[in-house]
């Protein structure tokens, strides 16, 4: 079977996904969905905590191995083989450690409070905090999604930071003007926003104001 090729026409033809243990990995999962939807090249690390709020959020046992998981992923979200590539978190060969092959953009989605703290210090202890290293120091997108309540100095204090130098934060936090009717229309409002900010089209959620258009 061939090797999935990125459209050459689309910019964001590449984008890394990092799925992490805080609360709220619908998001992530969905993100993934609308993204392959899209046309999109996923470089996906999930971490190891994520895959234990899988099993308690969304009822999914993701595989341990990275190919049984590549595998997994590119059914859940109706991928063409090779369109979903995942790495795993000690994997350091992958284009994503380096600046010379990882995609553009990368959102960290949902990204907990302990990844927040890692990216904003630059541990790079793991794939995931590498990546988010990497793409702030070639000055590209980065885009992360908090889900923590209340914040703490600390969260805030490194979100300020994280901000200061290019990142994006969007708190998963859904708005309500939308008249949400279910669970799946408030991940899609969050997920609506990414996908602006990644210059992705997207359908889930109308741009304030069009409807008095």
């Amino acid at each position: 079977m061939s090797e999935w090729k990125a459209d050459k026409q689309n910019s964001t033809q590449r984008v890394t996904l990092a799925i992490t243990g805080a609360s709220g990995v619908q998001y992530g999962f969905r993100l993934l969905q609308c993204l392959v939807a899209s046309g999109v090249q996923v470089f996906c690390l999930v971490s190891r905590a994520a895959r234990v709020v899988s099993v308690v959020e969304a009822d999914l046992i993701l595989p341990e191995e990275d190919s049984g998981l590549e595998a997994f992923l590119t059914d859940y979200a109706r991928a063409e083989p090779g369109q979903v590539k995942v790495f795993g978190d000690k994997q350091w060969m992958s284009p994503v450690a380096s600046g010379s092959g990882a995609p553009s953009q990368m959102v960290v989605c949902p990204c907990s409070a302990g990844s927040l703290s890692a990216i904003a210090t630059g541990a790079s202890n793991n794939l995931i905090e590498r990546a988010a290293d990497v793409v702030l120091k070639e000055r590209r997108k980065l885009i992360l999604v908090p889900r923590e309540a209340p914040y703490s100095e600390i969260h805030l204090e490194h979100m300020l930071k994280l901000t200061r130098m290019g990142a994006v934060v969007i708190p998963a936090s859904p708005g309500f003007y939308n008249k949400p009717e279910s669970v799946e229309d408030m991940v899609d409002f969050v997920v609506a926003r990414i996908l602006n900010q990644l210059g992705c089209e997207q359908e889930l959620m109308p741009s304030w104001g069009d409807h008095y258009l």
